[in-house]
């Protein structure tokens, strides 16, 4: 979700799919009482990411509220459905498409409380702020097609939605919690893709929950410390988790989890080298490939052709611009 470089505005730009004109794909299980609601990442449409219901005896745990109306619509009528309340929604990070479905949640569920790291008090007076105005001189230029202002409009109300996205539990350090009577360990990670970055482990089914830390069918370079990231991929390699739910694409095992991490480090070394940008792009696809879909080879390459040059071979000051001195684990 990159500002400045204009990635995400040209996603946007002849964009008026909507998730509501997008077939929704159901729930699915990933352990006992954990269920997935995938997010929808295609070329041409702003993504959500995907979310994570945590089941309790007394309510659910959601991790991570979507973007679209139509994906946090699928997470209330879950809960409805099975008669228990959302009582704790917990953000990974402060991308609009992780958090842009808490007010619609927390207007179904006033009592749902809201964790996450404080990262997004800087992001909404930033970059978040930058980009509505991007949004808003889009909306009012001349050359606007009208079938894109409604995009770019829903846009603008996700960002002034603000006090809604914050935290009500701040999340500044490693802890463990009890949520609907789960008991889970909430990580967090100050040095990679958000400048605050909460991963939920839930002990009892061994799940690790991790946010854009791990994303397929790349990884999101837009506001990550790629250094800093390859700490904390480190990081989880060494929890006991049996299955991880990435920020987007399908669940994987702990050895899947290993490939990815084995690659990322593949695609940073070769991206840090004289090796040509298609050198990069073809062993990222080659070493990924048995994580994605072959139909999703088409869009890690578009996204690789622009994060190779303009962010992992961009000058050392614009890759080092997220970075920040010390972490929490």
């Amino acid at each position: 979700m990159r500002l400045l470089n204009g990635l995400l505005l040209s996603l946007l730009a002849g964009c008026a799919t909507t998730a509501s004109t997008r077939a929704a794909l159901p729930g699915e299980a990933v352990a006992n009482g954990v269920m997935l609601i995938r997010g929808v990442f295609v070329p041409g449409a702003q993504p959500d990411g995907n979310t994570v219901l945590l089941r309790g005896s007394n309510g659910f745990v959601v991790v991570d509220s979507g973007r679209h109306a139509a994906h946090a619509t699928r997470i209330i009528e879950a809960a409805r459905d099975s008669g228990l309340p959302v009582i704790a929604i917990v953000n990974t990070h402060w991308h609009l498409d992780h958090v842009a479905g808490n007010a619609a949640l927390r207007e179904a569920f006033p009592q749902a409380e809201v964790h996450a790291s404080n990262a997004i008090d800087d992001a909404l007076s930033g970059f978040l702020a930058d980009y509505r105005k991007q949004l808003q001189d889009l909306v009012g230029s001349g050359d606007a097609s009208p079938e894109n202002v409604p995009t770019w409009q829903a846009e603008i109300a996700r960002i002034d939605a603000g006090a809604q996205l914050r935290p009500t539990h701040s999340v500044t350090a490693p802890q463990d919690r009890s949520l609907a009577d789960r008991s889970v360990h909430l990580g967090l990670e100050g040095n990679a893709i958000s400048g605050g970055d909460v991963w939920l482990y839930d002990k009892a089914t061994r799940t690790l929950v991790t946010g854009d830390l791990v994303t397929l069918p790349v990884p999101l370079f837009d506001t990550a410390c790629s250094e800093g990231w390859q700490q904390a991929l480190a990081r989880l390699d060494a929890i006991g988790f049996s299955r991880l739910v990435p920020g987007h694409g399908a669940p994987m095992d702990h050895v899947q989890f290993r490939l990815y991490r084995d690659s990322f480090d593949r695609l940073l070394a070769c991206a840090a080298s004289d090796a040509p940008a298609q050198t990069c792009k073809t062993g990222w696809l080659r070493d990924i490939a048995p994580l994605i879909p072959q139909q999703d080879a088409a869009l890690a390459g578009s996204l690789l052709d622009y994060y190779i040059p303009q962010v992992l071979r961009a000058p050392p000051e614009h890759r080092a611009r997220y970075c920040r001195t010390g972490n929490a684990s």
